[in-house]
């Protein structure tokens, strides 16, 4: 199977824009019937052998122990309660509206009893619409998403293999539903005021020092997909700082600084896999080297803590 198949963002502009709003419909439901964790790491999907799963949620707020997963295999969404019982239909054919109301059904008719406080899309251009409302986004290419699940799925080995370098607190690999992107993200434990004008989601996402890596498919502000890693709060001079390899560049947004490498460039570098774990090791250690933390004392070489039983280099 191909390593990184080509997924630029105008092949699957209508579909991408429809599965993020499903996603941020499932999302939504996660947040309300999940627990909460620190940094929202309730909040993401994880991957599964055929797609996102919700993981677990109910019991402690008095529903059942249920599941959401997209099958991107069969592509199908699926509820699933904890004694066996599921209902199922197709993610091709739906609306956004016929979407949320088909999912809300599902968990009705399940005896599932989930409110979401705002079922409106998260940061999104149409943001003020509910999601009952939007028959405007109804793509669905299932070739196109596809190429989209193999590419998230090679991602996310990718990143627990760079994840396993690190023996400090780290994020799972998770999928972001109102960002669209995977990601994992590493910890100084250095507490960090944020602005005060942050909004609540970015005060306990930023409330410590980090550094994320992750890889996003495209959105207005970066038109095309690309690997991608910052450090928040982010160290003076890190724009200076030199990456690898020599395609991946540092880039200004939102007054800030991220690096990046292009998808494009990955993919066609003579060692695609090697190339994506050197950008992440490389900013990794441009952000915590300027930001002081002990990079020797952190490190796992090879996924392990114990000394002696270390791999010898």
């Amino acid at each position: 199977m191909e390593l990184f198949p080509q997924v630029p963002v105008a092949d699957w502009q209508d579909t991408k824009e429809t599965l993020h709003r499903f996603a941020q419909v499932v999302g939504k439901i996660r947040l309300a019937a999940g627990v909460r964790r620190n940094h929202w790491w309730n909040a993401p999907f994880h991957l599964t052998g055929r797609g996102l799963t919700t993981r677990p949620m109910g019991q402690a707020d008095g529903n059942p122990i249920f599941t959401i997963d997209f099958d991107f295999v069969g592509h199908r969404l699926e509820v699933a309660r904890g004694d066996g019982r599921m209902i199922s239909f197709p993610l091709y054919g739906h609306s956004v509206a016929s979407f949320y109301r088909e999912t809300m059904r599902a968990l009705d008719d399940l005896g599932i009893d989930v409110h979401i406080d705002i079922p409106r899309p998260f940061d999104l251009p149409d943001s003020d619409r509910p999601f009952a409302e939007d028959t405007e986004h109804a793509a669905y290419d299932p070739a196109a998403v596809t190429r989209y699940w193999r590419v998230l799925n090679q991602v996310n080995l990718l990143l627990e293999e760079f994840a396993a370098g690190f023996s400090g607190k780290i994020s799972p690999v998770h999928h972001f539903w109102h960002t669209f992107d995977i990601a994992c993200t590493r910890f100084s434990d250095r507490q960090v005021e944020p602005s005060p004008d942050a909004d609540p989601v970015t005060r306990e996402a930023y409330s410590r020092e980090v550094i994320s890596s992750g890889f996003w498919f495209g959105d207005d502000a970066f038109p095309e997909p690309a690997f991608y890693s910052y450090t928040a709060p982010e160290p003076a001079g890190l724009a200076n700082e030199p990456l690898l390899p020599p395609a991946a560049r540092w880039t200004e947004q939102g007054g800030s600084h991220l690096a990046v490498l292009r998808h494009a460039d990955a993919r066609t570098d003579t060692d695609p896999h090697a190339a994506v774990l050197a950008f992440y090791e490389s900013a990794y250690r441009a952000g915590a080297r300027l930001a002081g933390w002990d990079i020797a004392r952190l490190a796992c070489p090879g996924g392990v803590t114990d000394p002696l039983m270390r791999p010898i280099a």
